[in-house]
Parts: structure tokens; C-alpha cells; sequence
């Protein structure tokens, strides 16, 4: 494609060679931008159906032969696009396949959790080419944990047989990620004290130089169902999280609805017990949360365990000294009545609310993930027998309520779509493409000059030692 010249003095040399008028100036900048925008448009073709003949791109985009073959060999020369196998033939010579380049960039992910971080690379297919998962504490603040982070993506890079460098990077956290304006990087934290102000997205871009997008987890996880996951068939779905926290996330004609301020699915302080005191970290009483979360469950087992009303769960408190989510599930699976009992009654709240939820959404799909969700079909059945009768019969007719097959990978592919998506956006596309990387983009470029006039030079991640039995980097 022929990039724009620039008009100096009275005339200046068209594409063809031949000097033209300095007044054809705004045709020559309109026929390169046009050139651009048919480029993010093959491209984008290309991309979507993964694999097409010269004949389907110029049938889909309206565009004349010459054009797509100009097009197709730009995108070629960038590294975005390759001719592939032979197609079907229709009546004469096979045509010749052209296919999009996963490989040509990579995006590092994580999701962060209150005890927990998982980071994954991804290509640009959303397929997760490795990830990793280990015990944290988000609460020993954001610096400690960024570090950590930047060691295990700088160990993921590492692992890569072609050194590519991170076209983009997307953080999953707890809690609502209010977005505060149209700009990369412009997000404010709703989950932890000293994490609120902390300058994340500015961090990581200093040290990656590459766009970051930081979103909610259960968000995250619905968005990584629908691409990946048992999603992929509806457009209307419901995806649960149920561990210490409960939230929803909700996908409404095949898009995210993220809400006004990103802070759509708080189902955890939907208000269920009048007479619960207990003030809730929203400030409120009675919310779901605090009758049916991880820590409640686990609370009141430790209650029954140290009363003797339950002797599994006794001989589990006393041999290990702790009780976690997992002890209750196997106890119940076991035959111990009163976990058995508590998780039913735990999940006919939950369903509930999801009924109510339901009534109002009508998704055709609920998935239920989280560690919760995991302690097997006990409390399954109580959500989804206490779903059925809390909804309208016309809700409920071909509803289906499922456990996540995905497990703790859904939130790291939903945030490796969640940078895919932007940076093949159609106007966010269009002003990288002819450039073969969104690490060229003026936005890309500014919110790194931004992060080096606030913060300077980048934290630098702990001295790695040897790496450890699971392959991950030690600090």
C-alpha cells in the first residue's frame, strides 16, 4: 500500500509518478485513508473467518480484485496474513486459501484474586498457549504483587519459541473496574483499600510498553465462556462466580453488559436476611454474601465441627487445624448430613436470587463457577430446583443450568478477548494496521509517555533464582 507523501511546495508526485496540483493535497490524504480502512476491513475478514478465498473477500467487502490483491499483500508483508492450503473447488481450480497470523503478536493475562493469581499467554485466536496458576495475597498490596506478576510474564515471554513481544496485556480483578473515560489505561479499582489509587494499568504499560486493560473477574469469566466455553452456542447467558465473593456476569445478545459505571452483577449484596446484623463490606445488612459465601459456609462448619455436629468435619478441623470450601464438599459427598444439608441450603438461596435474576434477564444459559460451584451435585440441584420454582414457566422452558467446564481458565480467556476485541476494533485497528503492530499506535504511545512523566522508570521484578518443579519462575 502506498503510504501518504508529503506535499511540499506548489506540485507533488501522484502514485503513478506523474507531478499533480497542490490542491489535489485532501484527495491524495482522503485516498490513503481510505487505503487504511480497506486494509483494517480485509484484515478483520480475514481474522473473523479465520480462513477465506480471495473470491469471499472481495464478495464480503465490496471491494474490486486489484484492491483485495494489494491489500492481501500488504497484509502479507506485514505478517498478518499468509496464503494457506488449497480450498474446495467450485467448478475449476482449487483457490487458494488465505488465513489470518495468530502468531504474529502475543497477549499476557492474569486474573487476580483475593488469594489467588493465574496468568496465562495467549495468541491473537484467544487460544491460551500456557498458563499458570499460584497461592497470593492480594492484601500485601499492589506492589509486592506486581512484581510477582511482571516475573511470571516476563517468565511466559521467555517460553515462547518466537520471541515476540506483548501486543497487549488484560488484568482481571475482583470487584467493579469503573471506567473513567475513553483513553487506554482509564480505569479506577473497587475491591481493595490500597489498591484503589494504585497506578496499574501506568506500571505495566512503563514495563511492557504495550496497551493494558484492567476489567472485573466474573465479567471476564462470562466474555471467556462465550468465546470459548459452554457459552458458545447462546446469546443470552448468565455466568455466576460463587467463592468468597458472589457476582454475575451477564451477556445480553451475544455483548457484555458491563453496566453505566462497570459495576453490573453485584448479586452478593442482594439483601436475603432481615434479621442479619452483620454488616457487610458494601456497608449493608443481610446481603447474600454474607449468608451464603465461602467465608459463611466456612464459618458456620467450623461451628458445627467444634460442637461435634459433625464428626467428619471434627476429625478434618483437628487433623489440619482449618476447614476450607473443598473439606465441606468431599464431607457432603461422603454422606456427612449436615454439610450435605448446608450446601442445600446454601444453594436454595443462591437459586433463589438467581431465579429472581431470571425472571428479569431470561437467559437461556446459567453457569455457575467458583469454588462453591465446584463442591459437587448436592448444591447444584438446589440452585437449580430453587431456579425453576422462583421463575416463570416461560422463563424456565429451554433454561439450562450448568457448572463451568472451564474452571479457572474462563478469566484469563476473556481477558486475552477483552484486548483482542480493542485492538481489532474497527477505528482502533485502522490507525495500527498499516503500521503491522498496535504497539505503533499514537494512543499506545501516549499512555506510555504518560506513565514515564508520573512514575519514571519501571519496578524492576525480584532477581529470579533457578526455576522450581513446575516450571514457574522462583523469586
Amino acid at each position: 500500500m502506498m503510504a501518504a507523501r508529503k506535499n511540499s511546495g506548489v506540485r507533488a508526485r501522484g502514485d503513478d509518478g506523474a507531478k499533480t496540483p497542490a490542491s489535489w493535497g485532501p484527495l491524495r490524504t482522503r485516498r490513503v485513508e481510505a487505503a487504511r480502512h480497506s486494509l483494517a476491513a480485509i484484515l478483520n475478514l480475514v481474522r473473523v473467518r479465520e480462513t477465506s478465498t480471495r473470491q469471499e473477500i472481495e464478495q464480503l467487502s465490496g471491494l474490486g480484485r486489484a484492491i483485495v490483491a494489494d491489500r492481501l499483500s500488504t497484509l502479507s508483508d506485514l505478517g498478518l496474513s499468509h496464503e494457506g492450503p488449497l480450498g474446495r473447488p467450485t467448478g475449476g481450480r482449487a483457490p487458494r486459501l488465505v488465513q489470518f497470523r495468530a502468531d504474529a503478536g502475543l497477549i499476557l493475562v492474569a486474573v487476580l484474586d483475593t488469594s489467588s493469581i493465574g496468568v496465562a499467554i495467549a495468541d491473537l485466536s484467544g487460544r491460551l498457549l500456557m498458563e499458570h496458576h499460584e497461592a497470593a495475597n492480594l492484601a500485601a498490596g499492589p506492589v509486592a504483587t506486581l512484581q510477582r506478576l511482571a516475573t511470571l510474564f516476563d517468565w511466559l515471554l521467555e517460553q515462547q519459541p518466537r520471541r515476540h513481544q506483548a501486543w497487549g496485556i488484560g488484568i482481571a480483578l475482583p470487584g467493579p473496574v469503573e471506567l473513567t473515560g475513553t483513553r487506554l489505561g482509564s480505569t479506577r479499582l473497587h475491591f481493595l483499600p490500597n489498591w484503589d489509587d494504585y497506578p496499574i494499568t501506568e506500571t505495566l504499560s512503563l514495563r511492557y510498553k504495550t496497551p493494558v486493560l484492567v476489567r472485573n473477574s466474573v465479567q471476564m469469566m462470562a466474555l471467556g465462556e462465550l468465546r470459548a466455553g459452554s457459552g458458545k452456542q447462546h446469546d443470552n447467558i448468565l455466568v455466576v462466580n460463587l467463592g468468597r465473593e458472589i457476582s454475575a456476569g451477564l451477556i445480553s445478545q451475544g455483548q457484555l453488559h458491563r453496566g453505566a459505571l462497570g459495576a453490573a452483577g453485584l448479586i452478593g449484596h442482594v439483601r436475603v436476611a432481615e434479621g442479619d446484623a452483620r454488616i457487610c463490606r458494601c456497608g449493608n445488612t443481610g446481603c447474600l454474601e454474607m449468608a451464603v459465601g465461602a467465608d459463611a459456609i466456612i464459618a458456620e462448619a467450623k461451628r458445627a465441627a467444634s460442637e461435634g455436629r459433625s464428626p467428619y468435619l471434627t476429625d478434618t478441623l483437628t487433623a489440619t487445624d482449618e476447614l476450607n470450601i473443598p473439606d465441606i464438599g468431599i464431607a457432603a459427598q461422603r454422606g456427612d448430613a449436615f454439610s450435605a444439608e448446608l450446601l442445600a441450603r446454601c444453594g436454595r438461596q443462591i437459586g433463589a436470587v438467581l431465579g429472581e435474576l431470571a425472571n428479569a434477564l431470561n437467559p437461556s444459559l446459567i453457569i455457575l463457577g467458583g469454588e462453591i460451584a465446584e463442591t459437587g451435585d448436592i448444591l447444584l440441584a438446589a440452585i437449580r430446583e430453587s431456579i425453576y420454582r422462583h421463575s416463570h414457566p416461560l422463563v424456565t422452558r429451554d433454561l439450562r443450568v450448568m457448572r463451568s467446564q472451564m474452571s479457572s481458565s474462563g478469566g484469563l480467556v476473556g481477558a486475552a478477548w477483552t484486548v483482542i476485541d480493542k485492538l481489532f476494533k474497527s477505528e482502533f485497528v485502522t490507525d495500527w494496521v498499516a503500521l503491522g503492530s498496535p504497539r505503533e499506535h499514537a494512543d499506545v504511545a501516549a499512555v506510555v509517555a504518560r506513565a514515564e512523566r508520573l512514575h519514571g522508570e519501571p519496578p524492576k521484578p525480584p532477581k529470579r533464582r533457578k526455576s522450581g518443579d513446575d516450571g514457574a519462575a522462583e523469586t
